[in-house]
């Protein structure tokens, strides 16, 4: 099953630090701060993670989603772009979403792992069956992004 993008768009209210308008029934400002750059990759197409700064820290793999500050010695961190292609870690279908949730029912969630990333990113298949350890490549909502983690999903490689 293919799933189009998510229709609704968050208007961006400011470019530095990255805000968005996520229209509800309500409005709801939100700032994404030192993420900012994650979410402006995904617009253009690009995964980016961060990566620790001090040569004396132990952990120089990436990090997605990003850190502002590495968790091990709160070092800065530098942004790298991210490989696009990974496997599935684990997933899981979503049969009945609540109210808020953008996605149709029936969504597989799934847990992405990177090679040189030390974190497991969670997101969602766009089309096909999922299963544990299938090969799959990024693929991003660049025609109308909705400024949101939803601009990134992925499909079998």
């Amino acid at each position: 099953m293919a799933i189009d993008w998510p229709s609704t768009q968050a208007e961006v209210f400011r470019e530095n630090p990255l805000g968005i308008l996520n229209a509800k029934t309500w409005s709801h400002y939100h700032s994404y701060g030192g993420w900012g750059r994650f979410f402006e990759g995904l617009r253009v197409g690009k995964l980016l993670a961060t990566q620790c700064t001090n040569q004396q820290c132990g952990e120089h793999r990436l990090w997605l989603p990003p850190r502002c500050e590495c968790p091990d010695c709160w070092h800065e961190m530098a942004w790298r772009e991210a490989p696009t292609t990974g496997r599935i870690f684990t997933w899981s279908t979503v049969l009945y979403p609540g109210e808020l949730f953008r996605l149709p029912p029936e969504t597989s969630l799934i847990s992405v792992e990177i090679d040189g990333v030390c974190t497991k990113l969670m997101s969602y298949l766009k089309d096909g069956k999922p299963e544990i350890g299938m090969p799959i490549k990024a693929v991003f909502n660049t025609k109308k992004p909705t400024n949101t983690i939803l601009d990134l999903a992925w499909v079998p490689a």
